[in-house]
Order: structure tokens, then C-alpha cells, then sequence
């Protein structure tokens, strides 16, 4: 499980990090708000904490930005303050919970188990993930395209979830190799330009439109167009 943790404050950073990797989980920390949104669109996590008072783009903001490319994704919010006002917002912006600093850490590991289990049922009831005509389905791993099933090989079909996961995102091949596979890039390989190009055999030969682009000099996106 690894979550993204978007704090400004140092000690309680490294608090809480220290806290889920005791328990077994991995946690990326930004000190601000732009460095959030940037580990959010290059990373893949199960789970983010947000504080709210965020340098260059708070935790409402960041939250809505989040909310806007993934719904799925539990968003926990911290704050200093326990305002009504404050919890209103958080919700309105799409957070699914909220805890007032300061907490025990045993209290907020025991909201963000519930918050991932949530989201794994919520997977499980929404398990079809659907860009423009092609599905692929969760449960049988199994791909179709205008209603055509799609053969993949293990690895094309873990290319292709996280592709769609990720649509409308760009990710560099470092991210595909880290997050696909999870083995470091190695820059004198083209394995990855190698798999990419299978997918595309399989999944946009012969439809329209194309879905996976190449972004020259950054990676791929998934994208109708």
C-alpha cells in the first residue's frame, strides 16, 4: 500500500511516516502543495492525507485538483482547526474524512485502513474501468474494444489498467517501469517503448479514436482524441 502524505510540517511529516512504515506501508511526503500535485500525477497511491494550510496551492485546492482526475482515490484531511466551516469545505471539495490535530496515530491508521477498504469495495461494485469504447474488467482481467475481446499478455494488461487509471495523465516511461513493474528504469533499454507498442497493436489498430499517445520527450498519455 503506499500513500502520499502532503504536509508542511516537518516533525509531524516524519512522525507519521514513521508511523505507516512500522505498519507495513510505503509514504511519500511533499512539503507543499505544488509538490503534492506533482507526486499525485506522476505516482500511483492508495490513499492521500492532505493538511490544509499548504503553501503555493492548500489542502481545499490540491483536494479539488485531486478530485477532479481521480474519484476514486480517499482523501484524508488534516487541520489544526476544528471548524464546522473548515469540514464543510473539505467535504464539499471531495475529501471522504477528516481529523483535527492534534490526533493519536493509532487513531488516524485506523481511519485510513477503513478508507482503503472502503475504496477496495468500492472497486469491486465499480470493477469495469472505460475510456471511450474500450472496458477492461477488473474481476475477469479480461479487455474488450467496441464489444471485441482483447488477448493480453500479464504484463500488457498491467500496461493497460494503469494506463487507464491514469488517463488523461501524462507518465513518463521512469513511472511505467517503477509502478508497472516495479523495477528501476533502466535508460539503456527500450523495453518499455517495446510494450507500449504491443498495446497499441492490440488496442488501436483498426478503432477509432486512438487512445494511447506518445507525448515526445516526456512519455504517454492516454487520451481520446
Amino acid at each position: 500500500m503506499r500513500i502520499l502524505l502532503v504536509e508542511d510540517e516537518p516533525k509531524l511529516a516524519s512522525f507519521i511516516k514513521k508511523g505507516f512504515e512500522n505498519e507495513g506501508y510505503q509514504i511519500d511526503i511533499a512539503y507543499d502543495g505544488r509538490m503534492g500535485k506533482s507526486y499525485f500525477e506522476y505516482n500511483e497511491y492508495n490513499l492521500i492525507i492532505l493538511d490544509i494550510n499548504l503553501p503555493y496551492i492548500n489542502g481545499f485546492e490540491l483536494c479539488a485538483i485531486i478530485r477532479k482526475q481521480n474519484i476514486q482515490i480517499p482523501i484524508l484531511m488534516l487541520t489544526a482547526l476544528d471548524s464546522i466551516n473548515d469540514k464543510i469545505t473539505g467535504f464539499d471539495t471531495g475529501a471522504d474524512d477528516y481529523l483535527v490535530k492534534p490526533f493519536a496515530f493509532n487513531e488516524l491508521l485506523v481511519r485510513v485502513r477503513a478508507l482503503i477498504k472502503r475504496s477496495a469495495n468500492y472497486v469491486n461494485d465499480n470493477h469495469v474501468l472505460k475510456i471511450a469504447d474500450l472496458e477492461l474488467d477488473l474481476l475477469s482481467k479480461s479487455a474488450t474494444r467496441s464489444g471485441k475481446r482483447i488477448d493480453l499478455t500479464t504484463r500488457e494488461y498491467a500496461l493497460l489498467e494503469y494506463f487507464i487509471r491514469n488517463k488523461g495523465k501524462v507518465i513518463s516511461r521512469v513511472t511505467i517501469s517503477e509502478q508497472v513493474w516495479d523495477v528501476n528504469f533502466d535508460t539503456n533499454t527500450n523495453i518499455i517503448d517495446v510494450y507500449v507498442s504491443y498495446l497499441r497493436r492490440k488496442i488501436d489498430k483498426g478503432f477509432t479514436p486512438k487512445l494511447i499517445h506518445t507525448v515526445v520527450g516526456m512519455g504517454y498519455v492516454m487520451r481520446i482524441e
